[in-house]
């Protein structure tokens, strides 16, 4: 089961769910050059719940994340921007925060702090069972 996690949570964590606008610290200008922050982890830091995976129950959280201007999460700033309808899921999605490794959103190239919403999502390989949503 150790490999079929692995192979999942490379799945679990995908590019970053970009929605910019006057929380993703714009001047109002539209994208204005912004490219989003890319995460940089070399391996997904999202753990699937044990129970959750066995039953397959499925979901995807979107947490609302602010990363500075070397890439660091602001781990205060992070929220649950659309819950997944499970709590473990939503715990997990942000327990895992704190290993997540960014580079900067740029805008013209230079590094700038931005607010952004990333989603995470929870896919069993075997698809939903009778508990998944």
């Amino acid at each position: 089961m150790t490999r079929a996690l692995v192979v999942l949570m490379a799945a679990v964590v995908g590019g970053c769910g970009w929605r910019g606008g006057a929380d993703s610290g714009s001047s109002g200008d539209g994208a204005g050059g912004l490219e989003p922050p890319v995460l940089t982890n070399p391996e997904p830091p999202v753990r699937y719940p044990p129970a959750l995976f066995a039953r397959r129950t499925e979901g995807t959280v979107v947490l609302r994340l602010f990363v500075d201007q070397e890439g660091q999460v602001v781990s205060d700033s992070t929220r649950v921007a659309e819950g997944s309808g499970h709590a473990a899921l939503d715990s997990a999605a942000t327990s895992a925060v704190s290993a997540m490794r960014f580079a900067p959103a740029r805008r013209d190239g230079a590094p700038v702090a931005t607010a952004f919403l990333q989603p995470i999502h929870f896919r069993h390989p075997a698809g939903a069972g009778a508990g998944g949503s």
